[in-house]
């Protein structure tokens, strides 16, 4: 266990070390959204590679500042096979700690969700007390069945609360690498958001500029440190990255070549809605359902998002062809890498500007005759956005309000938005 927790001997992490001395680093929003008032259950939500392990170790390394270090126990739940075993661990460090004299403990349970039936160990010990003066964080890769998970808690949280770490917002990035303070606005009201940005013009050739270096590091640690230091992002953080991936699907029940091969085709789809079906007739896989469960595996590992058809009347069709999209610019070249597959820039662009509206707000898409590349709804009507990256925007009406976004505007309209 010592080996997880270097403090209780009064030595620095080794993640926290390399964050420490990193040319290039931040701290983590996220951080401000934790409270450790027992007894508290938090569930600490996101994708692969996006910085969850060192967020923990720099809220471990601001905690030990006033409390007991042995009082903070981590955890990586990677190896660990089954509840069983995972029930031992904790047992192994409250029996520990009762020997040292400390009646509350914040306990991180890092990626557990590939753990089986990983809620069976955390219920039984909280519904027997022993866990009552403590603040469990529970962490998570895979985000439906962290949620699954949680649904056997009710009841059983506390003051614990869900909380999500994404890859940086295009804002985020700006708020960090730019040195300029935007005027930000939310969603709420889009004649007000759009009023609202037009301040941040002043900056338009700067939010462009960092726009561009957006569309290469995406909002991952790991490629942004490479290209502010090294002017470039190298293959092996795409390695990384889907050497990850792979190990997660893999232990979803996956296969690797049929992953591979529907990874392909919804690139080379490049947004056109697409059917299960249609996916199963392009590929190896021979079940429409079958083609489904990949692509929700996807979804669930956070790298991809499906957008369903709404209608004018705000009804959504399930069954309708779906648009499937990559939650990162990163992920689209590191997909693009794996499978050599080539996207245009276009897409990756209206894919960002899909995923980004859909951090904050219900995200779906409109065709007919005609399209309407992302809709969303504010104050439960759908509002449309069309993304014109290369090509000039088409007069066309629409059965909803449609706003246009082109080359100049897109990075205006990414920087300025928060929820």
């Amino acid at each position: 266990m010592e080996e997880y927790n270097p403090w209780w001997i009064g030595e620095i992490d080794p993640i926290y070390e390399e964050w420490l001395s990193s040319e290039v680093k931040w701290r983590p929003h996220v951080i401000e959204k934790f409270n450790f008032t027992p007894f508290s259950l938090h569930f600490f939500i996101g994708p692969r590679q996006v910085g969850k392990t060192t967020t923990i170790k720099i809220l471990i390394h601001d905690l030990i500042r006033y409390r007991d270090p042995r009082s903070i126990f981590y955890y990586s739940c990677d190896e660990i096979a089954d509840y069983r075993e995972l029930g031992e661990v904790i047992d192994n460090y409250l029996s520990a700690r009762r020997e040292w004299g400390i009646r509350s403990s914040i306990i991180f349970l890092d990626e557990v969700t590939f753990v089986d039936e990983w809620y069976r160990a955390i219920k039984s010990r909280i519904d027997r007390g022993v866990l009552r003066n403590d603040v469990l964080v529970v962490t998570g890769s895979a985000s439906l069945e962290l949620v699954a998970g949680k649904e056997m808690f009710p009841g059983r949280r506390g003051h614990g609360r869900d909380i999500y770490m994404l890859p940086l917002s295009f804002s985020e990035y700006l708020l960090h690498f730019s040195g300029i303070k935007l005027i930000e606005a939310e969603l709420t009201d889009i004649d007000y958001y759009m009023r609202k940005i037009e301040g941040n013009k002043l900056y338009a050739a700067t939010i462009s500029d960092m726009f561009m270096k957006y569309l290469e590091t995406g909002g991952y640690p790991t490629p942004i440190k490479e290209y502010f230091t090294k002017g470039r992002v190298t293959y092996l953080s795409m390695r990384v990255l889907i050497d990850w991936l792979k190990t997660d699907w893999i232990k979803a029940g996956r296969s690797e070549g049929y992953m591979k091969e529907v990874i392909s085709y919804i690139l080379e789809a490049e947004l056109t809605p697409v059917g299960w079906h249609t996916i199963s007739k392009n590929t190896s896989i021979s079940s429409p359902h079958t083609a489904r469960e990949y692509v929700e595996t996807l979804e669930r590992l956070m790298v991809a998002k499906i957008l369903y058809w709404i209608s004018p009347s705000g009804k959504i069709d399930y069954r309708k062809a779906k648009k499937i999209i990559f939650t990162d610019p990163f992920i689209y070249k590191t997909l693009q890498a794996y499978t050599r597959t080539s996207v245009s820039i276009s897409t990756i662009v209206e894919a960002t500007v899909a995923s980004h509206i859909a951090r904050y707000k219900p995200t779906y898409y409109w065709r007919n005759k005609s399209e309407v590349d992302v809709v969303t709804l504010i104050n439960g009507k759908p509002i449309g956005i069309e993304v014109k990256w290369t090509r000039k925007p088409k007069q066309r009406r629409r059965p909803f309000k449609t706003y246009t976004l082109d080359k100049n505007t897109i990075p205006l309209f990414l920087a300025s938005l928060t929820g």
